[in-house]
């Protein structure tokens, strides 16, 4: 049987923090540990953790990469399990996650999020204006799903084989997306409706949101050069491709 550890990230976020937890708690699955990386709270969230049983790690450097590192390097389940502190996920997430990387050659899973505040007008315009966008987008940029590190979860041999190109150090890189260029374009990375968590509508609370994730974005492709053209990953995928269906046609 699979080990599973959970990766939680947070910053002064106590309130959702205990909502996630609570739902971590209620998984047909349980996690074999939840690992909550504290980056520099000046709330109880810490506290919060603690009570609900989940290894405390403190990074005091401001940064939601180098928080999500600290945890992944700490984590010790065959699978990491990524959620942010809104995430909630359903009580057979981790079950679906673990099932899906079961797969052949599967590196990684990952789900939508949808929101559990606002009303069905909000639930249509972050699905046409924000997660559908990112997905279609994010996929013809990297010739495969994007990693959404709302609801995603990976093999620790993965994290192992792509940590020393991660910018952990880097505050402004998406720490999802930029995961997400590491992994070649040849590995096979699953996004799948079953995996979809309800997350808060953060996004959406204003311009200033809108335009630091944008600027972000922009920021991760930059710093990542080569790696993150689309061209070339493309090409990489599809010679792969090619090689796989030249074997079986010979075995």
């Amino acid at each position: 049987m699979l080990r599973v550890s959970v990766v939680i990230p947070v910053r002064d976020d106590a309130v959702h923090l205990r909502r996630c937890l609570d739902a971590l708690a209620v998984q047909t699955v349980r996690a074999d540990e939840v690992v909550v990386v504290d980056n520099g709270s000046s709330d109880d969230s810490a506290a919060v953790a603690r009570s609900a049983g989940a290894v405390v790690l403190s990074e005091p450097v401001r940064g939601i990469a180098r928080a999500s590192a600290r945890g992944y390097d700490r984590a010790s389940g065959d699978v990491i399990v990524r959620l942010d502190a809104d995430s909630v996920p359903p009580p057979g997430w981790i079950a679906e996650a673990v099932r899906l990387l079961d797969a052949p050659e599967v590196v990684a899973v990952t789900g939508p999020g949808r929101p559990y505040d606002g009303g069905r007008l909000l639930r249509w315009t972050w699905d046409a204006v924000y997660m559908g966008p990112y997905f279609v987008l994010m996929r013809g940029a990297l010739a495969r799903p994007p990693l959404f590190g709302s609801a995603m979860a990976m093999r620790r041999s993965t994290w192992a084989a792509v940590r020393r190109r991660a910018h952990v150090d880097d505050p402004e890189v998406h720490d999802d997306v930029d995961l997400s260029m590491q992994l070649d374009p040849a590995w096979r990375v699953l996004a799948a409706p079953s995996l979809t968590v309800l997350v808060s509508a953060r996004p959406f609370s204003g311009l200033g949101s809108a335009w630091l994730r944008t600027r972000r974005a922009f920021h991760t492709f930059h710093v990542n050069g080569r790696r993150a053209n689309p061209v070339r990953r493309w090409a990489r995928r599809l010679r792969a491709e090619s090689r796989v269906r030249r074997w079986r046609r010979t075995h």
